[in-house]
């Protein structure tokens, strides 16, 4: 008799630790990374927009950024010599880009981002490559007085680094403007461990918490290019009048 108390003693201790782990499990599955379940707050990604992202090798974004690249890199040597010798530069375009860098120098932290984010928006007029959506290098950019939002992109990114951003803080983010219907390419710079974005659509720069209406879709890192794992667009939580 006493045998059989026991085990039903502990089967019932066994059940109720399962209706704990359970009820964890379920919590845990309720909540996403933009809106945690009750009472439990899931980790985020150290990614712009705190979703959690791959690494891809394949795709046309991944082939597109491959070859951009090289061209940066070739952008990059020339604006460092150039930096280095104004009077001898050959490249207009150079010189162009690098005054933006020497104002974005002269100021530190946010003013720093803000100045390079307004002053590239203002340097380059919005064009449409059309259906070829052609990503230009930094020079080719600028040579060309026009872009469109990758293009404003890539230059903010090059701009940075030469102002002095660690590439390690920068990213290009694709996203998916839900009210335009449209994919759009935005510069991620992160200050003191939160990530600001720096779009050509707009002049003031809005951290990725409070951003609304873009669908994060890749990002990329470097020589990297990384898609985001499924998530809901971002919208305002106010909700419509009933009508």
């Amino acid at each position: 008799m006493e045998t059989t108390a026991r085990s039903r003693a502990w089967r019932a201790i066994l059940i109720l630790c399962g209706l704990v782990l359970l009820g964890s499990a379920a919590e845990l599955r309720a909540g996403t990374l933009l809106s945690p379940g009750a009472g439990l707050l899931v980790r985020k990604s150290a990614e712009p927009f705190g979703v959690f992202a791959f690494a891809i090798s394949t795709g046309s974004l991944q082939q597109k950024w491959s070859a951009l690249k090289n061209r940066l890199d070739d952008d990059m040597v020339q604006l460092a010599l150039c930096d280095g010798d104004r009077d001898n530069c050959a490249s207009p375009a150079a010189v162009k880009l690098l005054a933006i860098v020497d104002q974005a120098r002269a100021r530190e932290g946010r003013a720093r981002l803000g100045e390079t984010n307004r002053a590239i928006n203002l340097a380059i007029r919005a064009a449409n490559d059309g259906i070829d959506d052609v990503w230009s290098s930094p020079l080719a950019t600028f040579a060309r007085g026009a872009g469109d939002c990758e293009d404003y992109a890539v230059a903010k990114l090059a701009a940075l680094r030469l102002a002095g951003i660690l590439p390690e803080d920068l990213r290009i983010v694709v996203v998916r403007d839900v009210r335009a219907g449209e994919e759009h390419a935005v510069v991620a710079a992160k200050l003191d461990g939160h990530w600001l974005m720096l779009d050509n659509r707009r002049m003031a720069m809005v951290e990725d918490d409070a951003v609304r209406g873009y669908q994060p879709l890749f990002t990329l890192y470097q020589s990297a290019v990384m898609k985001y794992v499924d998530e809901p667009a971002r919208f305002s939580m106010v909700a419509p009048e009933a009508r």
